[in-house]
């Protein structure tokens, strides 16, 4: 049997689409034992590289291709205790490479038995298992014994079955309901898995029917098991929820509540009617310099209305939203990461977890419903360290309000757009 680390591209067929924001606040934890890195040790940890996380020779290669040589922050927290087989659970901002801890936990720690599922990493959108999907190939690149499998929408059940029966992946990546139901119908056997992980675990935990869903997955799972959960924010009901699917388990706070901000991330707003707001969002596109950037609005409609117009005036857009079909959602992902396209219009189903390296603009044509919500779309430009932009576009009270609670809950000041913003200020050199 040939072996091959490229994740198989499935489906699932009634997954729901999370378009909102949870406006739960994170509450800051209180408990002894968890562990909690602040700004202040940010410069220090960056003298450590990941040979001191005793990781094996053929993930510090695919470390070193990918261009990573130093940890952030949670890399730096979580990855010498996840490598050990402990339970983590971790709440640390947007863009700091949470993916890469498990995915590296995970490989590190596998021994790929032929037949056997030995981690399930479930994720609340398509578009998050793909990507995970896609780190994993990258940090396995030298692990050819190790296969992987994406389960996601689009694709009947029996191709499913068909490779599950003929060549079945030791890592599967997935959205609950689908994973779900190939087990009830005894497609995927999950009684072997090793390792159990929930990326965006908040969200996941909080539809309460995926919450079902993630209850009857683990049920199946064997009790004995390392859990692994991250999030950005994480309120205190849904980290007690969390924690029941754990054993003792590792907490990492990366930042405290009041510094979940994004480092290096110039923030702005506009303040304008709403029949303003495409000729500012024409003028801001013409006079900014930008590899790709992400707009942001309410409604699906809009969505579609929005880029429409962008394409018009001949502007590189491109259009995501839950009204799009699975199959083609992913080709729409796919050729705006590989800068096909440099524009995206999304709503909020691309507001989480989604990781584009060359997006350094972020713009809320229409602003965000909570500070959490703001968070996560700002949190797709300035990742990992990197410069960005963000332009939030206010043009009701609702939206002032949003803006003020951004500022007081993250402590950032929020200043009005300047008529020139210096390229240097959010272009990486």
């Amino acid at each position: 049997m040939e072996n091959s680390n490229k994740p198989n591209e499935l489906g699932e067929d009634d997954l729901v689409d999370y378009e909102e924001e949870d406006d739960t606040p994170v509450e800051k934890p209180a408990e002894n034992g968890k562990h909690s890195a602040n700004k202040g040790t940010y410069v220090g940890i960056h003298s450590a590289g990941f040979k001191d996380f005793l990781l094996g020779p053929e993930l510090l290669r695919a470390i070193q291709d990918c261009g990573f040589e130093h940890p952030s922050e949670v890399q730096h927290e979580c990855i010498p205790q996840a490598v050990l087989g402990y339970d983590i659970l971790c709440q640390a901002k947007s863009g700091m490479g949470k993916t890469a801890v498990f995915v590296l936990a995970a490989l590190q720690q596998l021994v790929p038995v032929e037949g056997e599922v030995s981690a399930i990493i479930l994720g609340h959108t398509r578009e998050l298992a793909y990507q995970i999907a896609h780190e994993i190939e990258r940090f396995s690149k030298y692990l050819p014994s190790i296969r992987s499998a994406v389960i996601y929408g689009g694709v009947p059940v029996k191709q499913h079955k068909d490779l599950l029966a003929s060549n079945p992946p030791h890592i599967i990546v997935g959205t609950p309901g689908r994973v779900k139901d190939l087990i009830q119908q005894k497609a995927l056997d999950v009684s072997k898995v090793k390792f159990f992980v929930l990326d965006e675990c908040d969200k996941v935990l909080d539809a309460l029917d995926m919450r079902r869903d993630i209850q009857q997955i683990f049920m199946e799972t064997p009790h004995v098991k390392q859990v692994m959960m991250f999030t950005a924010t994480l309120s205190k009901e849904m980290r007690t929820v969390a924690k029941k699917f754990m054993k003792d388990p590792i907490e990492v706070i990366v930042d405290d509540e009041t510094k979940l901000t994004l480092h290096g991330l110039l923030q702005y707003y506009v303040k304008l009617t709403e029949a303003e707001k495409n000729r500012k969002m024409a003028d801001i596109l013409d006079a900014l310099e930008f590899n790709q950037v992400v707009i942001f609005v309410k409604s699906v409609s809009r969505a579609i209305e929005l880029n429409k117009l962008l394409v018009e005036c001949n502007f590189p857009s491109i259009d995501i939203h839950s009204n799009i079909k699975q199959e083609e959602r992913i080709r729409r992902y796919k050729a705006f990461k590989d800068f096909q396209k440099r524009i995206l219009v999304a709503t909020d189903i691309f507001g989480r977890g989604i990781d584009i390296e060359r997006v350094n603009i972020v713009i809320n044509y229409d602003m965000s419903s909570s500070p959490d919500s703001y968070l996560h779309r700002v949190g797709r430009a300035g990742r990992f360290g990197t410069k960005g932009l963000a332009i939030s576009f206010i043009s009701s009270e609702a939206d002032s309000e949003v803006l003020q609670g951004v500022q007081s809950r993250f402590e950032v000041a929020i200043s009005e757009l300047p008529a020139k913003v210096e390229q240097a200020s959010y272009m990486n050199a």
